[in-house]
């Protein structure tokens, strides 16, 4: 018969075996963050190539309705509600430029602006390149005439949302007039970002190519 201490020996061998098997299965800080800025790096040709159908299925007369530009409205995850934002560029780069709105600093920040209206950023936000984060995607494409005026509108909506509050300015209201500037049925703003983006790729049939109206 095993006695006491002969079962205590045995446990502490066993727990030492189980803590070096999570050591080794636990990937360190600084590898984790490498793997964190390669998937940046490849976020959005990973994203693109996704999209794309198989090459035996492919058909040249679809392929022609993609447009060389794009841009992708976006949801994640993030501490509390998510957010949304959009990705915008070129499908032949790798570069991305990313607008949404968010409040400027920290919790604090985000916990008055639902109460009254806080200073707000317009450009990338932690997690935007993530991934890992990524809730729903709605890419739609454009010719090069039409992205030159969406991509301006973008940026001068960036620099005309000088605040963020969570009922009245907020992440998906920016993207919806994004939206509403492209031609698309947009959904109804006070809702998950999750759920938004998805109700609008929902409401405009999946399309991918989007043209504008003259000026």
């Amino acid at each position: 018969m095993t006695n006491k201490a002969d079962r205590t020996g045995s446990c502490i061998i066993a727990g030492a075996a189980l803590a070096a098997m999570i050591a080794c299965t636990t990937p360190s800080a600084s590898a984790h963050e490498a793997n964190k800025r390669m998937a940046d790096a490849n976020a959005l040709a990973t994203t693109d190539t996704a999209s794309r159908p198989a090459p035996q299925s492919r058909r040249p007369v679809a392929r022609a309705e993609k447009g060389p530009y794009y841009v992708d409205f976006r949801a994640r995850t993030a501490a509390s509600w998510g957010h949304a934002f959009v990705w915008y560029g070129k499908t032949s780069e790798r570069a991305v430029e990313v607008a949404g709105l968010t409040p400027a600093g920290d919790t604090w920040a985000y916990v008055l602006g639902h109460l009254t209206w806080v200073p707000s950023e317009t450009g990338a936000s932690y997690g935007d390149l993530d991934p890992e984060y990524l809730t729903a995607s709605y890419r739609v494409y454009l010719n090069e005439a039409d992205a030159k005026r969406v991509f301006a509108y973008i940026k001068k909506l960036q620099t005309s949302s000088p605040v963020w509050n969570a009922e009245t300015t907020n992440c998906t209201g920016f993207i919806g007039d994004i939206a509403e500037f492209m031609g698309l049925q947009v959904p109804n703003r006070w809702q998950r970002p999750e759920n938004f983006v998805n109700r609008l790729k929902e409401m405009n049939g999946g399309r991918q190519m989007v043209r504008l109206s003259a000026e």
